[in-house]
């Protein structure tokens, strides 16, 4: 590994720091990336998740896409945990942690803004970052890819219905240029752009060959990316700290739970450890762009549910992380091959 690869947590810590102090200290520098957005999509932080998507679609090999129907397991539960399980533990949890336990510190309304905003969470997994993770836990490229633009078709479907039943709000105007301009920007594009170098490069060789010496540029962007996440979000961080972390409690709660019963089923499936790891790592992870996006159009930039999926921006890259790692720490479990090399 690479010295980004093997210390990339490390990266990542410092990364996150960096990103408080700069959004506190540089606030201009903050407000033009800020500025650099279409449709609710950061357009600054969409060049750092291209660069990270990148690679691993050059790893998409067409030819091995019919084959991916030969695995229906792996989406089967992504599918059921991230439409009949996420999105109403996501709410449950919300409600026990806001209307329960930290009733006493807050006000009902403020309370009632915070559960809204982590149903919107719950509702809206991965589409871009789940890529990034994949490539970590050495996923199948194009299973991933399969698992993504089926689970993207259905969000089209259920994101708007299973938001207005949880929140009892009836006209929720779905932000349709959010949902098609990070399909075009995270999927399609990278995508085309990892066929033609496919085609461009020819042998297999060659193509790991080049993966190699981009890899590290796709860690960089990784970090880059933390940097900026936190930038952007410095100043609330340090001006509501002990609100910061009651709304991290939950999401903590659901990421780790929702990870470990998707892992855990595929486990007990038998799913190939390749397809395992992504179709946990999916469910894991949100949507952010969508989410905030909605909390906004809902409840105003200001409001408490805006606020709690932003809080899920910021948990969300430390919290993947040592999912990825503990995913790459079992992997011989789901592949028995590899605790016995000779038996290969």
């Amino acid at each position: 590994m690479s010295i980004f690869e093997k210390y990339l947590s490390i990266w990542v810590a410092l990364a996150m720091v960096a990103g408080i102090v700069m959004g506190n200290t540089t606030p201009a520098l903050v407000d033009a990336i800020a500025a650099a957005e279409v449709a609710s999509v950061n357009l600054v932080v969409a060049a750092l998740i291209w660069a990270m998507v990148y690679p691993m679609m050059i790893g998409v090999n067409p030819a091995s896409l019919k084959n991916v129907a030969r695995q229906p397991k792996g989406l089967a539960i992504t599918l059921v945990v991230n439409w009949l399980i996420k999105p109403f533990t996501m709410a449950a949890l919300g409600v026990l942690f806001f209307e329960v336990v930290f009733a006493p510190f807050l006000q009902p309304a403020d309370a009632q803004q915070y559960i809204a905003g982590l149903i919107l969470l719950g509702a809206a997994p991965c589409t871009a970052m789940v890529f990034v993770w994949s490539q970590l836990t050495r996923g199948d490229e194009s299973y991933t890819l399969l698992q993504v633009s089926v689970n993207d078709l259905i969000m089209v479907f259920a994101f708007a219905p299973i938001v207005a039943f949880l929140l009892g709000v009836t006209d929720i105007d779905v932000p349709w240029s959010t949902l098609i301009l990070s399909a075009v920007l995270f999927v399609a594009l990278p995508l085309a752009a990892g066929l033609w170098t496919r085609g461009r490069l020819g042998s297999e060789d060659r193509i790991a060959g080049f993966l190699a010496r981009i890899k590290p540029l796709s860690v960089i962007a990784l970090i880059a990316t933390v940097a900026i996440l936190f930038g952007l979000q410095g100043n609330v961080i340090l001006d509501r700290p002990a609100v910061i972390a009651m709304i991290a409690v939950p999401i903590l709660i659901q990421s780790y739970g929702i990870f470990f019963l998707a892992y855990g089923a595929a486990y007990a499936l038998r799913v190939p450890h390749r397809i395992a790891a992504p179709c946990a790592l999916i469910g894991t992870s949100n949507f952010f762009e969508l989410a905030v996006a909605v909390a906004i159009s809902l409840f105003g930039l200001n409001s408490g549910a805006a606020l709690a999926t932003v809080v899920g921006v910021l948990v969300e890259v430390p919290v993947m992380l040592t999912l990825v790692a503990f995913a790459n720490r079992t992997r011989a479990r789901f592949d028995p091959e590899l605790q016995n090399p000779k038996a290969a």
